[in-house]
């Protein structure tokens, strides 16, 4: 095996694959990348077991990329990441010797690594299925970072630790809970799905492939199975287990009807709460307490040890009702970062009873924040 690459195009495609590299993994060859390197292209894979990614780097343009001969190798990730990164030259040579010995040189550089043979690499397929999903790459984007957050990280609640993906039809319902609050996000997409499904995916590993995704790449193919998910996208495949066990029905939580709806500016709200909560002496739950009094609201967090600070800003009401309810700054805070409104309208059902965010703006997305009892 022997190339020459221009260097932005391989460190690209390593910083992507090297995301599947575990430190912490049992079998040593799942620590190293393989490489591929085929009559027109260098095909780049590294797993986890938990994830694998490939891409594929196309040898159409001889100023990016010649291959001299052809083979396959397993290198060790870590460093032929940091090597690529750290060599200042335009291009960079590899070359496989004696079989199992890589040599990685530029016009002044030279590293000689070991090697290990690719018989001893898992044998991954990463196929598809006949009966794939699409979806638009920046709508996928928008459902990671509006729903992923409100995951759980309890390994207790393994079914929580994942984002639910429910497709009838062209309809994809997404949703995300700790038990605490609820994430949704309702897209159509661009063509009805052949079967339904309602699966499950670790919240952190579609995260890492939305992170991966090239703002370039229009579609990603979702190809679904029993127990994996395979994304597609230009020249990246990104496959991922699925979590075992069945979803709660969180459409229970949502409530039908609203006893007082809030409407007011989203930045302005976000900030007032986050200066209220800089006196909160708990940081996980940091408490605030919310009451509206005619066309104001009033925010007041307090606490023996540090003192007490109360904030007032105006809003739209829907009704001459008013509220006191109290629930976590920093989950309310994480729900409002998902909207990219201007306003958002707070739903309020009772005292002891969920709170709901949503925004005329945009219908597709919704928060829901449990409050906290004070007393």
């Amino acid at each position: 095996m022997k190339l020459t690459i221009k260097k932005d195009l391989l460190l690209n495609a390593l910083n992507k694959v090297s995301k599947a590299i575990s430190t912490k993994n049992l079998i040593p060859v799942l620590a190293g990348i393989k490489f591929e390197l085929k009559k027109k292209k260098l095909i780049l894979t590294a797993s986890d077991n938990d994830i694998t990614i490939q891409t594929m780097i196309d040898a159409t343009n001889d100023d990016d990329f010649k291959i001299e001969s052809e083979g396959s190798i397993i290198i060790q990730g870590k460093y032929i990441s940091d090597i690529v990164r750290k060599l200042p030259d335009k291009y960079i040579n590899i070359e496989v010797v004696d079989e199992l010995k890589i040599l990685i040189y530029t016009e002044n550089s030279e590293f000689n690594l070991n090697g290990i043979s690719e018989s001893e690499y898992p044998n991954i397929g990463l196929e598809e299925s006949k009966k794939k999903v699409h979806i638009n790459s920046s709508v996928f984007k928008d459902i990671v970072n509006q729903t992923a957050f409100a995951s759980s990280n309890e390994e207790s609640k393994p079914v929580l630790t994942g984002i639910n993906f429910n497709i009838v039809g062209d309809v994809l319902e997404c949703n995300s809970t700790d038990s605490y609050r609820l994430a949704r996000k309702i897209v159509k997409l661009s063509g009805a799905s052949e079967e339904n499904y309602n699966i499950v995916i670790p919240s952190h590993n579609i995260i890492e492939f939305s992170r991966i995704i090239d703002d370039e790449d229009d579609d990603i193919e979702l190809h679904i199975f029993n127990n994996k998910i395979l994304f597609k996208t230009g020249n990246l495949k990104f496959e991922s287990r699925l979590i075992n066990g069945t979803y709660p029905n969180t459409s229970n939580l949502l409530p039908d009807e609203s006893y007082l709806v809030v409407s007011t500016n989203l930045n302005a709200f976000y900030d007032v709460i986050d200066r209220v909560s800089i006196l909160t002496s708990d940081k996980e739950k940091n408490i605030v307490t919310l009451e509206t009094k005619g066309d104001m609201l009033v925010l007041k967090s307090s606490s023996v040890e540090i003192g007490r600070v109360e904030e007032k800003m105006p809003i739209a009401k829907n009704n001459s009702e008013d509220i006191k309810i109290s629930f976590s700054a920093k989950y309310m805070m994480e729900a409002l970062k998902s909207f990219s409104t201007e306003t958002v309208d707070i739903h309020f059902v009772g005292e002891i009873k969920p709170i709901l965010i949503k925004s005329s703006e945009d219908e597709t997305l919704t928060q829901l924040v449990l409050p906290i009892r004070t007393y």
